[in-house]
């Protein structure tokens, strides 16, 4: 049983939410701790929505967060600039009417941009922990970038929350990398490797307050795989056994990487009726999802890497129930660790993200709905698809119900370029785009991975571009048609 030594350690400024609350500025940057939708503060934003204050705060997270900040802050009109990463409507509504100044960022260089000053300059940090000492604090369910923001400020708020077990710390390892110029490698040789510890430790003198809570985290909610799920899953297995058979990368083991969501976790099951052979399959990623814990309840995981726990209410119930056990193959790091490049270089990681839509070269957008209108964010994406060996755009053929193709002319905003993208997978088939000339690109995603129903539409605008000169042809005046 968990008493209050294990979680307060010290003479510590234990005060009420509002107390804490009242001593931020209205137009103060606060950063705040959280990835994934868990290991967020609750207290003190929800405190600072109910205050009545006229607030126009600046809040950088580490990832995306709760209702307490992306919803209660917003319908207060508390949050004048948010960055760099949200999931809730009411968040996502306020940043495409202007209401919320939003800048979307790669997830690897944010603790540094935050660090250095040239991002924000950062008034308070609000993280929340499972226990805290004078000097050091244990997070919970994630890490991000909150070893990044308690050294950014000299003011720190913890919230320690006792609806976390206090066992998490099991899960973390805690290691910030030095500044530069003096940054060595970071010296971890095996991704289910420990090069840290648990705490988090700070300047005393910044330990403004501790408030105590016992609240849930507000966890992700997976839907039930769809047929399009299933079909995408079955096509990444086989074209991942026979990539296994193909390349020398992938003798001893197998490294992957998920990007987050329901069709992201549908993938990460799905490998349990995979077939490696005897090679090692092993998870150095952004998040910990259901997936992975089927993954490792079949036996069949050897080592998890992640920087968050963003789990079903089911999932995290079953994680807490047996923290000692999973604690054996699962480890939490900084997002300047579980996101680095030399780390996804250095693994050779198979980085498997989804997208909004991939056009007929191999240029993905997965942020901006008609290259406009913001959806959550480039999260972590863009630090696998640039850095990993065999990275790969994992898609259904359509949206809408069918109505429309993501498979498009040419994406109206571009998150990762042909560069980046080496494999595009729908329900409908597998694209190996490396090596393949433009126009070749164009030919194999439409023969591979578009929806019959488009197919000949998308024949059409290629032939109508082939009179055209030019390395990677465009009917520019009906191009963009098909985003409407």
């Amino acid at each position: 049983m968990t008493t209050d030594a294990d979680r307060f350690r010290g003479d510590l400024p234990v005060v009420d939410a509002e107390t804490a609350a009242a001593g931020i500025d209205r137009d103060a940057t606060v950063l705040v701790s959280g990835f994934g939708s868990v290991g967020y503060p609750k207290a003190v934003p929800d405190a600072l929505a109910e205050s009545g204050r006229d607030l126009a705060l600046t809040v950088v997270s580490g990832g995306s967060v709760g209702s307490e900040i992306d919803v209660d802050l917003v319908e207060t009109d508390s949050i004048a600039r948010r960055y760099p990463y949200q999931a809730r409507s009411t968040a996502r509504a306020a940043i495409n009417d202007g209401t919320i100044a939003f800048n979307d960022r790669h997830i690897s260089s944010l603790g540094d941009e935050v660090q250095f000053g040239g991002l924000v300059d950062a008034d308070v940090a609000i993280v929340e922990a499972v226990a805290v000492g004078e000097d050091w604090l244990i997070p919970t369910t994630s890490l991000g970038h909150t070893p990044a923001y308690v050294d950014s400020v000299d003011t720190l708020i913890v919230e320690v929350n006792r609806a976390q077990p206090r066992s998490l710390e099991r899960f973390h390892d805690n290691y910030r990398p030095d500044l530069p110029p003096n940054r060595d490698p970071i010296p971890l040789s095996n991704p289910g490797d420990r090069i840290g510890g648990p705490r988090i430790e700070f300047d005393p003198a910044a330990l403004e307050a501790v408030v105590e809570t016992d609240r849930s985290d507000e966890p992700y909610e997976f839907r039930d795989p769809t047929e399009d799920d299933r079909a995408i899953a079955a096509n990444l297995r086989s074209f991942l056994v026979d990539e296994l058979e193909r390349s020398p990368l992938f003798e001893e083991s197998v490294r992957l990487q998920f990007g987050v969501g329901s069709l992201g976790n549908a993938l990460m099951h799905s490998l349990t009726e995979a077939d490696f052979g005897d090679r090692d399959l092993v998870y150095f990623g952004e998040v910990i999802q259901d997936g992975l814990l089927d993954l490792l309840d079949e036996g069949a995981l050897s080592s998890a890497s992640a920087t968050s726990l963003a789990l079903s209410e089911a999932g995290q119930r079953r994680l807490f129930e047996d923290v000692n056990r999973y604690a054996e193959n699962v480890v939490l790091r900084p997002a300047d660790v579980s996101n680095s490049p030399q780390l996804i270089d250095r693994f050779g990681i198979i980085a498997v993200n989804s997208a909004l839509e991939v056009d007929l070269y191999g240029h993905a957008n997965s942020t901006n709905v008609n290259g406009s209108s913001m959806l959550n964010g480039v999260g972590g994406s863009g630090d696998f698809t640039r850095n990993a060996p065999l990275s790969i755009i994992a898609l259904p053929s359509t949206a809408k119900g069918g109505d429309l193709s993501r498979i498009v002319p040419m994406v109206p905003h571009v998150d990762h370029t042909e560069h980046d993208v080496d494999v595009v997978v729908t329900e409908r088939g597998v694209a190996d785009l490396r090596g393949r000339s433009p126009r070749e690109r164009a030919d194999r995603l439409v023969e591979a991975c578009s929806h019959p129903s488009f197919r000949e539409p998308l024949y059409e605008y290629l032939d109508r571009t082939r009179s055209e000169s030019g390395h990677i042809r465009h009917d520019l005046d009906v191009v963009f048609s098909w985003t409407e």
